[in-house]
């Protein structure tokens, strides 16, 4: 069985359309197939608006131990250049290169810091 999360992110739609459109909080794999093979209206239609701009969902993984996520990305995130899971120490994390400065982004996903190096 597939959770309503999972269709969503398989779906590539947010979790509020994917209930508002009626997809079960559990569904079967043959019934995802159908609807990745066969779309509906809406989610013909939730595909033609987009703008390619932003990803509905991006894939998380941690730098440091693996542990990965799906999280809908935020309009404050920058590119990344490292997520990590809160808890590691900083001396876990790769150095930022010569010449590149680090800023650190709290709240990323349900327990990552998102590092930005930059060019300084």
């Amino acid at each position: 069985m597939i959770s309503r999360r999972d269709a969503a992110i398989a779906l590539d739609v947010p979790l509020e359309m994917a209930q508002r459109h009626g997809i079960p909080k559990l569904l079967t794999e043959a019934e995802l197939g159908e609807l990745l093979d066969n779309p509906p209206a809406w989610l013909v239609q939730s595909r033609a608006n987009r703008t390619g701009k932003r990803p509905v969902w991006v894939h998380l993984v941690c730098a440091v131990c693996g542990y990965e996520e799906a999280a809908r990305p935020k309009k404050w995130w920058p590119e990344f250049t490292y997520v990590v899971c809160d808890h590691h120490r900083p001396s876990e994390v790769p150095r930022p290169a010569p010449g590149f400065i680090r800023s650190e982004f709290d709240g990323v996903g349900t327990r990552f810091v998102g590092i930005a190096d930059v060019a300084g």
